[in-house]
């Protein structure tokens, strides 16, 4: 049941987001509020509402508050990295394959780990096994800023646990 309210802020939200018509027009509203349920019944019947549809363990006031401006920071340090790369003189790449632990207790846990990593321009998640992550990186910065483990730790505390658990 938390699942299926939680699936229905979700979709209520992204209607409004999406649709540009907030309270002003009510046969707007109520179509979309129509909509809204009728999707959410129709995953209900599917039986796709799930912990992994609708990820409650990873607190959403961290998610929003804590982890989401981290993430845009990251992605924003990394546009500039991989920017001054490509309009370097000498095109100097320094691709590499590196293993990242991640150290979450959830798959979603990892999931957001691997995703995390291939939003930050200059990498990307390759292949995720058990507890490892192969990363594709454009250069020895990138590289470095993956095996800090900065990033592990922060998506282990969206779980409410620090990664030496």
């Amino acid at each position: 049941m938390k699942y299926s309210f939680t699936l229905l802020i979700a979709l209520m939200a992204s209607w409004l987001l999406w649709s540009g018509h907030f309270p002003d027009n009510y046969f707007v509203l109520l179509l979309g509020v129509v909509s809204v349920l009728l999707c959410l019944w129709i995953c209900i019947r599917m039986k796709i509402v799930d912990e992994e549809g609708a990820p409650l363990e990873l607190g959403m006031f961290r998610l929003i508050f804590l982890y989401v401006p981290y993430l845009i920071k990251e992605i924003i340090v990394s546009n500039i990295e991989v920017t001054k790369i490509i309009l370097a003189p000498k095109l100097e790449l320094q691709r590499n394959l590196i293993e990242v632990g991640a150290h979450q207790k959830t798959e979603i846990g990892r999931v957001v780990m691997a995703n995390s990593i291939t939003l930050t321009p200059g990498t990307v998640s390759v292949s995720m096994e058990n507890d490892r992550i192969l990363v594709h990186c454009l250069s020895f910065e990138g590289a470095e800023d993956d095996l800090s483990g900065d990033m592990d730790r922060r998506v282990c505390s969206l779980e409410g646990k620090s990664n030496a658990d």
